[in-house]
């Protein structure tokens, strides 16, 4: 009997994937528990392994689509005889998604609302006899705006086999109170004498674009996996208005100390001291004195974090070169120096060897990000959402300075607050940026 690959719940808020890469394809055996295909959620690849042994038959979302939870990925076949059958035969046809028929519409429309409102279950019935699935954060939308059972069953699903996705609710959130005032602005203008021209299409009207075309010298790439993930981050973070503070600080005192102790801080606890474990304590040390910039505004209401969860962006992949990721740190505000480095040690090695699961990555509170750690001396980083604030620290310099009359040369570094104007003030950014570095040049925050 032929087995379905299921695209597990990954964690908790985790509603969908993406699947980056398929490592097996259709007519390639698999062994039980041997990794079939790749699946990326929250900047995180997992591989996940076979559900049974036999030939892969069938992909249902080929790479680069979002998948659902517990939605069929791919189809395995334990009986071989059978499995070349269907590959042979029926197996292409069932391996591309199914086209749309003129009788989709009417499906649509016969939906019963009302039953599936009061069951667990987050499906629909069609009249042909299908069901229609809708994710949790898609059934999390449509309560919050009202939105009935016959709302979500109008609504032109663009996912894989015509699923809800979030973004489809949300534009028909965006146009629902847009698209009936086109016939009643037209029955209302109809009295008054029309133009002879043709009238001008409204602001919110677009022409649809060209097709995007490669020219002589050039490839069009898909994106997809890990810049997808990081494009729609980026996407969401850009809504949010913010502000950037630049500071300098003096660390030359942290600098003779780490060049003084980092052997015997190796010795000692089996770890590098590098500079980062210092900006961690001393950030939240900092934040606990300031905890709007360890808060986060999500629907209307602030979220005030007690703890310090601090989210470190680091590179994947051996050489760096898979792209950045945030894990998180825990409960940074209890822990001492020693053990944050420890902390920070161990997930630079699951980043580096992509062992990073999902829970590695949720939580944050609060982002620390280091280009300084590659030659940066300056930038504006851009805030994690939905969180209120993240420091970037850049490049140490030796600089001469004026102290007390005299030009001494001292190590210092920029750093850069970029915060979400609308729960953090200008006052308050300048008082935190302060207070970090002052924890930073008497480094009385070592304990």
């Amino acid at each position: 009997m032929a087995v379905e690959i299921l695209m597990p719940e990954l964690g908790e808020s985790v509603h969908e994937g993406t699947v980056s890469r398929w490592l097996k394809q259709v007519g390639d055996f698999v062994k039980e528990d041997e990794p079939v295909v790749e699946i990326m959620t929250d900047k995180v690849n997992t591989e996940l392994g076979a559900p049974a042994s036999g030939i892969l038959v069938k992909i249902t979302i080929p790479e680069g689509e979002l998948v659902e939870v517990f939605a069929e990925m791919g189809v395995i076949e334990p009986d071989e005889a059978k499995a070349k059958e269907m590959i042979g035969g029926n197996g292409v046809a069932e391996s591309a998604p199914a086209a749309p028929t003129a009788e989709a519409p009417a499906a649509k429309e016969e939906a019963a609302p009302a039953p599936a409102a009061e069951t667990p279950a987050a499906a629909l019935a069609a009249s042909d006899g299908e069901r229609r699935f809708y994710t949790p954060v898609v059934r999390a939308i449509a309560k919050q705006n009202g939105l009935t059972e016959a709302d979500l069953a109008g609504i032109a699903g663009s996912g894989q086999g015509g699923r809800v996705t979030k973004t489809d609710v949300e534009q028909f959130l965006a146009n629902r109170g847009k698209a009936p005032a086109a016939p009643a602005a037209a029955q209302s203008s109809a009295p008054v004498a029309a133009p002879s021209t043709p009238a001008a299409p409204s602001k919110e009207f677009k022409a649809p674009s060209a097709p995007v075309e490669a020219g002589p010298d050039q490839e069009i790439v898909p994106l997809a996996g890990m810049r997808k993930m990081i494009a729609e981050a980026m996407e969401r973070s850009s809504q949010v208005p913010v502000v950037s503070t630049l500071i300098d600080v003096d660390v030359t005192p942290l600098v003779e100390y780490r060049a003084v102790n980092k052997d015997v801080f190796v010795a000692s606890h089996g770890v590098k001291l590098t500079y980062t474990p210092f900006f961690i304590k001393a950030l939240a040390e900092t934040l606990q004195a300031f905890p709007m910039l360890n808060a986060s505004l999500q629907d209307g209401k602030i979220i005030m974090n007690k703890g310090v969860q601090m989210g470190v962006a680091v590179s994947l992949g051996a050489d760096g070169s898979g792209g950045l990721i945030v894990p998180v740190i825990r409960d940074c505000h209890t822990k001492t120096l020693v053990q944050i480095a420890r902390d920070l040690d161990e997930i630079a090695a699951k980043a580096r060897s992509n062992q990073l699961g999902v829970p590695d990555v949720q939580g944050g509170t609060f982002t620390l990000t280091n280009p300084g750690s590659y030659g940066a001396v300056l930038g504006t980083p851009m805030i994690n959402a939905p969180q209120s604030g993240i420091a970037g620290v850049y490049g140490i310099k030796q600089i001469p300075v004026i102290i007390n009359g005299m030009i001494a040369i001292r190590s210092v570094m920029n750093v850069v607050l970029t915060y979400d104007h609308r729960l953090v003030d200008g006052l308050t950014a300048g008082r935190f940026l302060q207070q970090f570095k002052q924890k930073l040049e008497s480094m009385d925050f070592f304990k």
